[in-house]
């Protein structure tokens, strides 16, 4: 479970008349007729396009979180690496749109907008909710006979065969989940706002139902280069929750520990793309010697 940490800070550096027509706008934007469609340019942000790009990576964010977490690493990847952050309905830029609550139709969506690009090498990574999209979805992407990404890079997520230790919350007051939302640091401004909490509450109450409602299916392991992401200090997953992952690998397997608790990926950003780049250049080095460029 997670908070977006980045736009609430942003929303609560708002001026109050702003803040009042940010909920304005919440409230009363429709849904669009096709708004899941599979239109890759709603699904995928691009915060800087890679001019000669040989592999595109999809970036998933976790529960709660937008394509603006993943803002920035475009300039921090080896170059030819194309960043697509993830935009789920319900956020950011898709704020009008209802939020999905069953990870199936998320990956429905998914694999649709994902096979309407262009054909090019790419890899998954994924963070705690966006791990368990991000595998689903190649698992998904196999059985339809689709290419399957050059590497599974999957964060701060259990081993899915494993059952969850954590009690359903989805469903509880709104008080419960704002008082877990504050120890994460979502700024007072924001949760003290019952027009703010009200419009924003119900995206997260999605996404913790995604989680909550999924049931892991036996398949065979995947064929994959897999690298698994914890946080030392990450008091959800630990180290043996991610070890497990190793059972779902049929290639190459690694798994990275790095300082941090739950969201290392916001206090060790440096030391996790510094780890990400070295995952893709190999990807990088194999397309730059078959010559394939957009």
């Amino acid at each position: 479970m997670s908070g977006s940490t980045v736009p609430r800070d942003r929303i609560a550096r708002l001026p109050e008349d702003q803040r009042a027509r940010l909920v304005q706008l919440l409230r009363d934007r429709p849904a669009r007729d096709g708004d899941m469609a599979p239109d890759p340019d709603r699904w995928f942000v691009r915060y800087s396009a890679a001019e000669a790009s040989a592999l595109r990576l999809y970036c998933f964010p976790y529960a709660g979180g937008g394509a603006s977490t993943f803002r920035g690493w475009a300039e921090a990847l080896p170059a030819g690496v194309d960043v697509r952050a993830v935009q789920l309905p319900g956020r950011e830029s898709r704020v009008g749109e209802p939020a999905l609550r069953r990870l199936d139709d998320l990956v429905d969506a998914l694999e649709q907008a994902v096979r309407a690009e262009p054909e090019m090498p790419y890899a998954f990574f994924g963070h705690s909710m966006g791990a368990l999209l991000a595998f689903e979805l190649t698992r998904r992407l196999r059985r339809t006979g689709a290419p399957l990404p050059a590497r599974l890079l999957l964060s701060a997520f259990r081993a899915p065969q494993l059952p969850s230790p954590h009690i359903r919350i989805h469903h509880l007051p709104d008080e419960v989940l704002k008082t877990v939302l504050r120890k994460e640091g979502t700024p007072a401004q924001v949760l003290d706002s019952e027009e703010l909490m009200g419009a924003l509450l119900p995206t997260l109450r999605a996404d913790l139902e995604v989680c909550d409602t999924y049931r892991y299916r036996e398949e065979p392991p995947l064929a994959v280069p897999m690298t698994l992401f914890g946080g030392h200090q990450d008091v959800r997953v630990s180290r043996s929750d991610l070890e497990r992952w190793r059972s779902q690998a049929a290639g190459p397997f690694r798994l990275v520990m790095l300082p941090g608790s739950h969201f290392f990926l916001h206090s060790s950003p440096d030391l996790l793309l510094a780890e990400l780049s070295r995952e893709l250049r190999p990807a990088l080095r194999t397309q730059e010697g078959d010559g394939r460029h957009d």
